[in-house]
């Protein structure tokens, strides 16, 4: 087993029947949800989930993983979703997969939040991973310019073709390279009053615990520190 299956799979170990889960993205939820679907079929688990991407949801759908929407529910019990980096704080980078605005609007509609990673994404303080961020197509180089400003670098998220990659809800995604001083509060708050942004990659007071897998197989449950 390796390092990102052992902490979504221990993340698991969360879930209870009659939850309702906001099912993450990315490589490494790709392990709790097969996990989910196993405790359905083995444990006769019931639950309901909502999915953070068109890929997600795909699979959930293949797996018998049965699917609502926030119209049917106002509150889900627990997300399990992955991250890009996450620090001391439980400030998290994530959108490395473009479904950050989903993403954080599922987790800002859950009473936990668990995350779950390999050991190479828990970092001291967050700024060595590109912070992504979802921009309105319309106008968007003018908005990319002005990011750019709250970086030392900035890239137009492309696609192998070059053309520029679009999020699942038609968002372009720029990814700001800052550094590891950045002070994730205020590049929050500074980076979304700018027109044409959506969303930013940066969780702040989301996460309630994470799952840090390791190369061993052995798993490291932290909790937060605010």
């Amino acid at each position: 087993m390796n390092a990102k299956q052992a902490a979504a799979e221990a993340a698991v170990e969360l879930v209870k029947t009659g939850m309702k889960l906001g099912l993450g993205t990315g490589s490494t939820a790709f392990y709790a949800i097969q996990k989910i679907a196993h405790r359905i079929q083995t444990e006769r688990l019931e639950i309901l989930a909502i999915a953070t991407s068109h890929e997600t949801a795909t699979l959930a759908a293949e797996l018998e993983i049965p699917l609502t929407t926030f119209g049917e529910c106002n509150e889900l019990d627990l997300t399990i979703d992955g991250a890009d980096e996450i620090d001391e704080r439980f400030t998290l980078i994530k959108g490395g997969g473009g479904a950050l605005v989903r993403e954080k609007i599922v987790a800002s509609r859950s009473k936990q939040m668990a995350v779950i990673a390999d050991d190479s994404k828990r970092c001291q303080h967050i700024g060595k991973h590109a912070v992504p961020i979802a921009v309105l197509p319309f106008g968007h180089e003018s908005t990319g310019r002005k990011l750019a400003a709250y970086g030392k670098s900035i890239a137009l998220r492309t696609r192998v073709d070059g053309t520029p990659f679009v999020s699942d809800d038609g968002m372009y995604i720029y990814d700001l390279q800052c550094d590891t001083g950045l002070d994730p509060l205020e590049l929050e708050r500074a980076t979304r009053l700018v027109p044409g942004v959506v969303e930013i990659g940066i969780f702040n007071g989301l996460a309630t615990v994470a799952f840090v897998g390791y190369d061993d197989g052995h798993v490291e449950k932290l909790l937060p520190h605010w």
